[in-house]
């Protein structure tokens, strides 16, 4: 992964590209590329590009060009299968002056126009200027591994890998969207194209934005589809559909093993990642270096399953010991990377973690991210089984009780705590089949944290984020089975708003680290869609098929565990030590007041509530991490803005990047 900025100008009156303006944009996202920052200029365009060295180290320099000069591309990701697409192009008569796989882009662009984007096996923000027809194409990969933003100003169309890129071009502190807010409080995340950000948009994954002739206009490429009728099945036997999986994973992997710098792997302890490993291990040529977290906590802490795994594996493996002072003083860095606030403390164990991946000399590491989004590992899937068939009897007092199978904390069996459990989880059951059904219950749990919304910006319900997502939907997503209606709704809010981005791609290249994701292989995900959900989800055991697909490679231990949900010490974690100074300077109630976000007394009360150590629930731990990473998020961007990004440009800035330009 790279980063990369642009400016088109979209009408002849607007202002030209300056290249300082150029580079202070590539300037503030160098840690995506920290090896080379190159910029092209034209009287129309203006192309930036911060380079990780991965792939050609010698010759991949970017922009790229086509033979005639007159296609450019900046490049944001990976193509993996670009061995096999090089072949293919020079055999049609196509002539490469680099070994990179950014090159094969102008190429298939030259060959198939917009629909090159079907041949691509990877993960991508792609910017690529035709010069010969004045048109500007942006591509985000199929599921959102790879960030693009865009903003139109003064007749200029702006984008960048991150939201911090253009800033510096706007001229003006940037502005809380309360749409993006309420949407973050319900789904934990912006949903694209919505950003925290008014008035700048996130491409949404899947798709692409073409400019020209003065004019932006979006096209889907690819969606997350499920059969709407039973044909649509695959039909095979379990075991062979099985064997299908496990090939499709080990040539996700091999695939993604294609690097000029050496290759590391995430080993959590879970059965995801230990899948992945365990292929990796496989290929006798591919020497396995794994990296973990070890909490001090021991209710989060899974050490016991990764030392089995890498006694399986005899890898050499690095554990990254997670504190609670480590958490309270990573999360300013955090917030800053991720251009978002956080309900939960999950993403600053895992920029402490990239960071020890780039100690160790390694660039790229291979993740299980998207296994239970893909093949149904969440107990949310079970939990919304469960809640479908107490629908079919909803008088019933014991089919609610299934839940204590996964919950075995709660109490479905006395007085006011069983009406109160069995209403919440109760939500929607007079309609199992619609489209939020699964996800009521938690959206609601989240969205308790706008109780500590300021009057201005309490007036979105959470009926407001879902409506907006709604409009969204596919269209025959009714058709769907309730585990695939599920799972869509994960993988296009958790999963590309939080997942792969605040926890994923922005505290991995924080370090300059690349992510690679075998579980979102678009031929992975496409195979699984077309599964049963049985297959999937078999009565509540998660992730079947890939537990029968990987049988005999991994210990039993790690086969048959129950999932058990990544997380990080939250509000305890600032007042078990020494609390630090920014969370009595942010939550001051002066402070409050003055950003305007939140009610000052209400939060005053959960302060209180958090010094003393009461702060043990789901509700008020993602409520005081939402309002503290929040207060951050406005110092940040809006308060320290001219700090920030419009000092950004010293004397000499073009030194720092080689600039080409063309009249």
């Amino acid at each position: 992964m790279c980063g990369l900025c642009g400016i088109l100008r979209l009408t002849a009156s607007a202002p030209p590209v300056e290249a300082e303006v150029l580079a202070g944009m590539i300037a503030r996202i160098g840690h995506r590329g920290p090896d080379e920052q190159r910029l092209r200029i034209e009287p129309e365009i203006g192309l930036g590009h911060a380079r990780l060295s991965i792939i050609d180290l010698a010759t991949g320099s970017q922009p790229i060009h086509n033979e005639d000069r007159r296609i450019w591309v900046v490049f944001n990701g990976e193509v993996f299968n670009y061995p096999e697409l090089r072949r293919a192009l020079q055999a049609q008569g196509h002539r490469f002056y680099t070994d990179t796989d950014t090159e094969v882009l102008v190429h298939l662009y030259e060959e198939y126009g917009d629909d090159f984007v079907e041949h691509l096996n990877g993960q991508f923000a792609i910017a690529l200027w035709d010069g010969r027809h004045r048109r500007l194409v942006l591509v985000r990969d199929r599921v959102g591994i790879a960030p693009l933003y865009y903003a139109e100003r003064d007749g200029r169309l702006l984008f960048a890998s991150e939201v911090k890129a253009l800033l510096p071009a706007l001229g003006e502190a940037p502005r809380m969207d309360p749409a993006g807010l309420d949407q973050l409080l319900t789904f934990w995340a912006p949903v694209a194209p919505r950003t925290l950000f008014a008035g700048i948009s996130e491409l949404p994954p899947g798709e692409m934005l073409i400019a020209e002739g003065g004019r932006c206009r979006r096209r889907r490429y690819w969606q997350w589809q499920y059969p709407e009728h039973p044909d649509g099945y695959l039909r095979d036997t379990p075991e062979s559909l099985a064997e299908s999986l496990h090939d499709l994973l080990a040539d996700a992997v091999r695939v993604r093993l294609r690097a000029d710098v050496p290759v590391g792997a995430y080993l959590s302890g879970g059965l995801d990642s230990a899948v992945i490993t365990a292929l990796i291990h496989r290929r006798a040529d591919v020497p396995l270096r794994t990296f973990s977290l070890r909490f001090t906590d021991p209710g989060l802490d899974e050490s016991a399953f990764q030392r089995a795994m890498v006694e399986h594996l005899r890898a050499a493996h690095t554990a990254v010991p997670v504190t609670d002072e480590l958490v309270a003083n990573g999360l300013p860095a955090a917030v800053w990377h991720a251009e978002m606030p956080m309900l939960r403390a999950a993403p600053v164990p895992m920029a402490a973690l990239s960071a020890a991946v780039r100690g160790a000399g390694y660039r790229v590491v291979l993740t299980g991210e998207g296994a239970d989004e893909v093949l149904g590992g969440y107990d949310l899937f079970k939990e919304a089984k469960i809640r479908a068939f107490w629908a079919r009897q909803p008088d019933s007092r014991l089919r609610p009780r299934l839940l204590r199978r996964l919950y075995p904390y709660l109490d479905m069996t006395r007085g006011q705590g069983q009406v109160y459990l069995e209403r919440f989880f109760g939500m929607g059951l007079d309609d199992p089949s619609g489209a939020f059904f699964s996800h009521l219950p938690r959206w609601t749990t989240t969205a308790r944290t706008k109780q500590f919304l300021s009057p201005a910006y309490a007036g979105a319900a959470v009926d407001g984020a879902l409506a907006g997502l709604a409009e969204a939907l596919p269209a025959g997503m009714r058709r769907w089975q309730g585990l695939e209606r599920a799972q869509y709704l994960e993988a296009r809010t958790l999963m590309a708003g939080y997942l792969l981005s605040a926890q994923g791609d922005r505290m991995l290249m924080a370090n300059g680290v690349e992510g690679r994701f075998p579980y979102l292989d678009h031929r992975v995900i496409e195979f699984a869609n077309r599964l049963e959900p049985r297959l999937k989800l078999r009565v509540l055991r998660e992730k079947h098929l890939l537990r029968e697909a990987m049988a005999g490679y991994l210990p039993a231990a790690l086969t048959h565990r129950h999932k058990q949900p990544y997380r990080a010490p939250d509000a305890a974690a600032f007042f078990r030590g020494t609390t630090p100074a920014f969370v009595d300077e942010l939550l001051a109630p002066g402070k409050l007041a003055d950003y305007g976000y939140f009610d000052p007394s209400r939060v005053s009360r959960l302060l209180a509530k958090a010094r003393r150590g009461g702060i043990t629930g789901f509700a008020d731990n993602m409520a005081f991490m939402a309002v503290l990473s929040t207060q951050l998020w406005h110092r940040q961007f809006v308060e320290d803005y001219h700090r920030q990004f419009v000092r950004l440009r010293p004397e000499g800035l073009r030194q720092a990047v080689t600039i080409e330009a063309e009249a």
